[in-house]
């Protein structure tokens, strides 16, 4: 099979609002397709659809070869979710929350104990598995919950903005946990917020915005959109700082900005040659760079291109995902 996710003019709208206008997107087999866009983009609107909790207005998708509306039994033998906040019960142990959701899915008791061990050992939780899970750090719930959508070793796996409210450490230990396990072979979706979190993790971007699909492709693929990259340039000799600015404006055509007080100076370029003209003029002009460097433009900066916004802020008149019509 091509494509493990698939879906086709999905519509979904809550009373006037439109949170979903017409969504197509596919995902191949053992991938990441990362979802950005801001609150009430649609993400979680999708997700939810996806995984059956949702009916679509309009529109069809397939799930493993399955029907998300004819066949949602079967999607739901096939998919695993782990949603913004963790599900699991925080007056129970690890083990036991593992044991209990593996109960639920009709392991037997023998079986569902093991696949809990089993779990525990790979998120790196075994040492606090008898533990309550209100003493856990939120990296650690996080990778709970992460574990409980794999109790039935699913193929397809949701994560809905699965590090919201995690510090940069607990962020990075989900981002490994996720990485182990498309290893595995498992196709993930992902929604966030993050710029950085698509950059890590996607295979492939797609970019929501006001129920609609406004970009999709590969990281390096949409900031090529921009067309420009970015020179950063800072004098060794603070004071040499104006003269440098006035230098990268005459060879970029474009206003720099300058970070003060560490005198970064930074201008949009559209040939990279500029880099070998700014060498030979910083010599002429007997500047020493104490630094120098050409980038691609940042998933931030195609994200506000693209939509006129950032990405961590809520667009005006979205929608509040997630309920139910």
């Amino acid at each position: 099979m091509k494509h493990v996710i698939q879906a086709e003019g999905l519509r979904k709208s809550f009373g006037a609002t439109k949170a979903l206008d017409g969504v197509d997107l596919a995902v191949r087999r053992g991938t990441v397709l990362g979802v950005l866009g801001p609150n009430g983009a649609g993400k979680t609107t999708a997700v939810r659809i996806l995984a059956t909790l949702l009916k679509p207005d309009g529109g069809r998708a397939e799930v493993c070869g399955y029907d998300i509306a004819k066949d949602a039994v079967r999607v739901r033998a096939k998919i695993g979710l782990t949603g913004q906040y963790a599900s699991v019960d925080e007056e129970l142990t690890g083990s036991e929350n593992l044991v209990m959701i593996a109960r639920l899915l009709d392991f037997g008791r023998a079986e569902a104990r093991a696949r809990a061990r089993e779990l525990l050992e790979r998120f790196r939780l075994s040492d606090a598995g008898s533990r309550a899970v209100k003493t856990y750090s939120g990296g650690m719930r996080r990778r709970l919950d992460l574990a409980a959508s794999l109790i039935n070793r699913p193929e397809v796996i949701y994560l809905d903005e699965p590090t919201t409210g995690l510090d940069p450490r607990a962020r990075n230990e989900v981002w490994e946990t996720v990485r182990g396990v498309v290893a595995e072979g498992a196709t993930v979706l992902l929604t966030t917020q993050y710029l950085e979190e698509a950059d890590a993790l996607a295979d492939r971007i797609m970019v929501f915005d006001h129920g609609r699909v406004i970009a999709e492709g590969t990281s390096d693929e949409l900031k090529s959109r921009i067309g420009r990259q970015t020179l950063s340039v800072r004098a060794a000799e603070p004071f040499r700082t104006d003269q440098l600015t006035s230098i990268v404006a005459d060879l970029t055509g474009e206003r720099p900005d300058v970070q003060q007080p560490a005198g970064l100076v930074t201008a949009p370029v559209a040939d990279p040659a500029v880099v070998s003209a700014l060498v030979r003029r910083l010599d002429e002009a007997s500047i020493v760079a104490a630094e120098l460097a050409l980038r691609m433009p940042s998933l931030d900066e195609v994200f506000l291109t693209l939509t006129g916004h950032l990405a961590e802020e809520p667009a005006a008149d979205l929608v509040k995902e997630g309920s139910v019509a």
